[in-house]
């Protein structure tokens, strides 16, 4: 596997981050960067002049990361040649499903071939059910091939998502890269490291991604009342309050961010679908405790993996809020596990998408760092 990579700021135009002078013919392009910039049709244009036989995926994103660390109103391109293995690639519009799910459905078909190792998701943060997307990406876990992926992200905005494959990015994209072979070994991890205070509380009433009540009592009011003086900042305090839900029996728990609160119907909207009959339980941050989180996530990537070739980091929006000037710290751990011999690319997301371990299915997190390693035997 041969990789170079690039930042690009309006500031100081494309600048060569990683140079590889034999790297002849890249499949593969991973391009994360503001939406702004992104949207401008000669930055596609751009990359595919440079790497006119890539496949060029482009997500927009609410922090990019590069090999060096955390940039931001910046793209990161990483341009990837693979040695022995093959890329099948898709794209496909949620306006043209009914649901996120069938879209997933296509998705499974479309890339369900011989030797199928893996697949990396990228997609819209707005207008996707995250939810419903990785129910539909879990027939890949029929053929034992796990996803991993996340959201695109609008930094703090939350206006607009834009992904593309092979054009200049848009709305309602979900990007799909199907990775074939048995000499790729691809590692994952995700954590979180939030601390859970309070009871643990029953989902009793909920549809989708809005939350009404628990323990049939009303949910944002038991929520302002966790929240103490913090409950004056809402919706913005939320962020530094997720939810963790589980499945009654289950050890491991999701993490949810809440979006935004509604006092006429006493509700809260969360970054994913809060099922009746969950376990529910609110959250605080501990910045050493989040940056311990991702110093976990690479450590799972690294066990039976040692420094992979190449890494990408998907973390959330609302961790790059809580950390603050502190960012640099999660990304200075997954360097410090992985050493200097593995590339570091990615970006901060509205979701992150992975499964716990190598037997459970996919899931969507809030508020992890998601962790892909690839390398090539």
């Amino acid at each position: 596997m041969k990789i170079v990579q690039e930042t690009f700021t309006t500031e100081s135009g494309w600048k060569s981050i990683l140079m590889n002078e034999s790297i002849k013919n890249p499949q593969l392009v991973l391009v994360f960067g503001n939406r702004e910039i992104i949207s401008q049709h000669q930055v596609y244009d751009e990359l595919k002049n440079k790497y006119p036989t890539a496949d060029i995926i482009i997500s927009s994103t609410a922090g990019e990361i590069a090999n060096p660390g955390f940039v931001d109103n910046s793209i990161v391109a990483t341009a990837i040649e693979f040695e022995h293995t093959q890329l099948e690639t898709c794209q496909v519009n949620i306006n043209d499903f009914g649901s996120s799910y069938a879209a997933a459905t296509q998705i499974v078909s479309t890339l369900c071939l011989e030797e199928l190792n893996h697949v990396f998701i990228v997609a819209d943060g707005q207008l996707i059910n995250g939810s419903e997307l990785v129910n539909g990406l879990n027939q890949f876990k029929d053929k034992d091939v796990l996803t991993t992926g996340g959201l695109a992200g609008d930094e703090y905005a939350f206006n607009q998502t834009l992904v593309g494959l092979n054009n200049t990015p848009s709305e309602g994209n979900i990007v799909a890269i199907g990775f074939y072979g048995n000499r790729l070994k691809v590692g994952f991890g995700s954590k979180g490291g939030w601390d859970s205070f309070g009871p643990e509380r029953l989902i009793t009433k909920s549809k989708g991604n809005v939350l009404y009540e628990l323990d049939n009592q009303n949910a944002l009011e038991l929520y302002k009342k966790y929240l103490g003086e913090a409950a004056e900042e809402l919706p913005s305090s939320a962020l530094f309050f997720p939810l963790s839900i589980k499945a009654e029996g289950t050890e491991e728990s999701l993490v949810r961010t809440i979006l935004s609160i509604c006092e006429e119907t006493k509700s809260m909207t969360f970054a994913g679908n809060m099922p009746q009959g969950t376990i529910a339980q609110l959250m605080k941050h501990n910045a050493d405790r989040l940056i311990s989180g991702a110093e976990q996530a690479a450590e799972n990537c690294i066990k039976n993996q040692n420094e992979p070739e190449l890494a990408i980091l998907i973390s959330c929006v609302g961790r790059r809020i809580v950390l603050g000037q502190n960012i640099d710290e999660e990304i200075e751990v997954i360097r410090d596990q992985f050493g200097d011999k593995t590339i570091i690319t990615g970006f901060y997301s509205y979701g992150e998408i992975a499964p716990f371990n190598n037997l459970s299915k996919c899931e969507l997190h809030n508020q992890t760092m998601t962790i892909t390693t690839l390398s090539e035997i």
